[in-house]
């Protein structure tokens, strides 16, 4: 998973954040479930820099979200309160109704956590193609990152 993302050239996206006390357990170290939250926004801005704006898909008629179906996550070093962390993400692959996508938390260029998801494409319950939307936008920015 590392390996895949320092080896391509691809369309990686950097999301930057402050870790809040609010993030922190007790030992002032961020708690592991924060993690999600965070590469939650990462995926979240990523599709946003896309072009795909998930309220108007959400809203519309049929609706359409995307729902995780599936996550794994290194924890390797511990970051802390006021720290700014870097969410990279980057798309591995996109299939019919699904991406799968891998993420890195980092502090400057310390790698503190990588994970890689699976995202399903949901409408009324039921998985759904990917838009041809997001599939165009995605393409584009594959694009644009290819030598």
């Amino acid at each position: 998973m590392a390996k895949a993302m320092a080896e391509r050239q691809t369309a990686l996206h950097r999301y930057t954040l402050r870790v809040y006390y609010e993030d922190t357990d007790f030992s002032g170290a961020v708690y592991h479930a924060s993690y999600l939250r965070f590469f939650e926004r990462g995926r979240t801005e990523w599709l946003r820099s896309a072009g795909f704006d998930q309220r108007a898909a959400f809203a519309a008629k049929p609706p359409l979200s995307f729902v995780v179906a599936r996550l794994t996550i290194a924890y390797l070093r511990p970051a802390h309160m006021d720290d700014v962390l870097t969410i990279e993400t980057d798309l591995l692959e996109a299939r019919g109704a699904s991406l799968t996508l891998a993420q890195r938390a980092l502090r400057v260029d310390e790698v503190l956590a990588r994970g890689e998801v699976n995202v399903a494409s949901l409408s009324d319950g039921r998985p759904v193609r990917l838009p041809r939307a997001i599939s165009q936008a995605l393409g584009a920015a594959r694009e644009r990152a290819d030598p």
